[in-house]
């Protein structure tokens, strides 16, 4: 799916890039700030952290941009961020709310990636993935995930969140940009295990569970909020 050209322009320059970054950061804090947030089933990321656990965080990508504020912990967390002109710009935003950026980039991009989020595991950091991302289709599951945490040993922790004002984007992944002075809730759900053994069956079930799972708590936080979900995207899931 084609970049808009807005954002070809704003990523190619640079004192313009950065400027929208630190608008669209301190936007996010202002709308966090002006809200009423609250936090359900914090007590599942809680238990892992506690234990010494670290474990993968997905999210779709149309929820991203609250999700510096589901993550009130000192431990790092690194999200991973596509080379596009419109993930750059989403990287130099959660740079400035405590986010730390591994980039899907290069030649070997896929393979440079995973290496670099099973190291970031494995140095007791966290990890979050769009599972849906970076480009579709919407709300349908990846492999990604499931073959990072089945290679980590690592497990996947969904999550997902509403806000009862919001503007919702006519792009791909029916992006949210939640409006100030709203009431939004964030929702943790069960962690999903994978051994390192799992087949292709036990995989596959992984991943349906993984997108069932986001699928539902997106749905249940629009609903206390009294916001609609959008569909899943129709289309081929293999990615």
């Amino acid at each position: 799916m084609a970049t808009p050209r807005f954002i070809k322009t704003i990523s190619r320059n640079s004192a313009l890039r950065n400027f929208t970054c630190l608008l669209g950061s301190l936007y996010i804090r202002f709308i966090h700030a002006s809200g009423q947030w609250r936090v359900e089933n914090q007590v599942i990321p809680e238990k892992l952290i506690n234990e010494g656990k670290t474990f993968i965080t997905c999210f779709w990508h149309g929820r991203l941009l609250m999700m510096s504020f589901a993550w009130p912990y000192n431990s790092s967390f690194y999200m991973l961020i596509s080379t596009h002109p419109d993930g750059q710009l989403i990287a130099k935003t959660i740079k400035r709310l405590g986010f730390k950026v591994l980039e899907n980039s290069g030649k070997n991009k896929g393979a440079l990636a995973m290496r670099s989020m099973v190291s970031a595991l494995g140095k007791g950091n966290y990890v979050g993935i769009t599972p849906d991302g970076p480009r579709g289709p919407r709300m349908r599951a990846g492999y990604g995930a499931i073959a990072l945490a089945k290679l980590s040993g690592t497990p996947i922790l969904p999550i997902s969140y509403s806000s009862s004002k919001w503007k919702i984007f006519q792009s791909w992944d029916r992006f949210v940009l939640p409006l100030p002075f709203a009431k939004g809730v964030f929702i943790w759900g069960e962690p999903i295990e994978i051994s390192k053994k799992a087949d292709k069956m036990e995989i596959e079930a992984a991943r349906q569970k993984l997108e069932e799972q986001l699928t539902q708590l997106t749905k249940s936080a629009d609903k206390l909020v009294g916001q609609q979900t959008p569909e899943p995207e129709s289309g081929e899931t293999i990615r």
